[in-house]
């Protein structure tokens, strides 16, 4: 494999000079790869040269990694010696206050939404401000139209969600959401799903993936009585998509909790933060404070009060979440 070559197939891989300005010298015998799966102790990953099995070095586990992560490892046994710089880091932050990684080095997030009872703007909203502080840019896809009477509605509640959101209605199942969603694919690019389960994320998955990547991922029915789906999904993957780019597909995520989100919720209640530099008071709560412009907005009609009540909420969740824990006796 020609020097021409091998950069070519690196940058399809996503790579790009903020990876390339990481090497040192001494380490250009090493190999880039990209992790596309992993699972429980187990890596693997996509090299110029293909796909290759990863082996952990000594005192470190799968869980310092995530998918789409670049590392360098040797060239014949694939001891992977160093993990690479993150552009991008999607993660979740749990029940018990961990952080779970969901993938890294992504460009866009496809929040994907069924229109049907799973569709809960409280939630997507939680799921736009964990992009925006991640800095990654979010697309809505609403699927299962076709099981709604009127899909518009959908439409248009998902579209004042956010500033410039692109919202895209589409079937999963057909090949025509191929051409729906390739602009936000190409050489390189990079694509993670995110969304409960049972609205058609494996089904996307599959219905994108390059023909003879072997990446068939399982799909489930969804529970007709609440709308609900089972997970599918067990594990984080890579998925090359045809016509160039990469796709992650993830579990299910029902519930997201927040911390340290906060200029992630700025990003998607802009309207409300832009307004709170016009406050007289510069510590204004937009609860009780006189002269405030958030809470004259609201009472002007001018600011939803029903989106200033979610943002209330999730702005005090997400302060509360970020608030320092009491230490256990």
């Amino acid at each position: 494999m020609t020097e021409q070559t091998r950069e070519a197939e690196l940058i399809g891989l996503g790579w790009s000079s903020f990876f390339g300005d990481q090497l040192d010298e001494e380490e250009a015998y090493l190999v880039p790869v990209r992790i596309a799966h992993i699972h429980r102790e187990r890596m693997s990953g996509h090299s110029a040269n293909g796909l290759v099995d990863l082996a952990l070095p000594a005192n470190s586990g799968t869980g310092d990694y995530a998918v789409g992560d670049f590392v360098l490892a040797e060239p014949h046994d694939f001891v992977v010696r160093r993990r690479l710089a993150r552009r991008s880091l999607l993660s979740r932050r749990m029940s018990d206050g961990s952080t779970q990684l969901s993938g890294a080095n992504i460009d866009t997030l496809f929040i994907v939404t069924s229109c049907n009872d799973d569709f809960n703007v409280s939630r997507l909203e939680r799921y736009l401000a964990m992009a925006s502080q991640a800095e990654i840019a979010s697309v809505l896809v609403l699927t299962k139209a076709d099981t709604a009477e009127d899909a518009v509605p959908f439409v248009a509640q998902a579209s004042a969600l956010a500033r410039d959101l692109p919202v895209v209605l589409t079937d999963p199942r057909r090949p025509d959401a191929r051409t729906a969603l390739q602009p936000w694919f190409g050489a390189g690019k990079t694509v993670a799903l995110t969304g409960s389960s049972g609205v058609g994320k494996s089904t996307l998955v599959n219905t994108l993936a390059a023909e003879g990547a072997g990446t068939v991922q399982l799909t489930g029915a969804i529970r007709a009585h609440d709308s609900k789906g089972r997970h599918t999904t067990t594990a984080r993957s890579l998925h090359p998509v045809a016509g160039g780019g990469w796709v992650l597909d993830a579990p299910g995520i029902r519930t997201l909790h927040l911390g340290e989100m906060a200029e992630g919720l700025d990003a998607v209640f802009a309207e409300i933060t832009e307004l709170a530099s016009e406050c007289k008071f510069s510590n204004c709560t937009h609860s009780h404070e006189p002269y405030c412009a958030v809470l004259t907005a609201v009472v002007r009609g001018e600011i939803d009060p029903t989106r200033f009540s979610r943002w209330r909420k999730l702005h005090d969740e997400n302060a509360a979440a970020g608030a320092p824990r009491a230490r256990r006796r």
